[in-house]
């Protein structure tokens, strides 16, 4: 009996160590500057890259749409005009 306790608890001692060694160090693999992994530094850079490209195209949306709204309105105001005849 005596055998079985101590296998017992030198298999959870095992268990319990490992899983404390993982659970400290997944933090500092997943921090955004400390990873020596190249995989995970490809795709850090491949996602700023994307983020970049996604903001560039968002101001470019803007700018896109002060323009089809001031030539909106100048259409609006020549129809306005056609419609109800020149002013005079």
């Amino acid at each position: 009996m005596k055998k079985f306790f101590s296998a017992v608890l030198l298999c959870s001692a095992t268990l319990a160590s490992t899983s404390w060694a993982q659970s400290a160090s997944e933090p500092a693999a997943t921090t955004a500057t400390g990873s020596s992994d190249t995989i995970v530094k490809m795709r850090m850079e491949i996602s700023a890259a994307n983020r970049e490209y996604d903001r560039k195209v968002a101001a470019a949306r803007k700018v896109y749409d002060a323009h089809k709204a001031a030539a909106a309105k100048v259409r609006d105001h020549q129809i306005d005009i056609a419609r109800n005849g020149a002013p005079q």
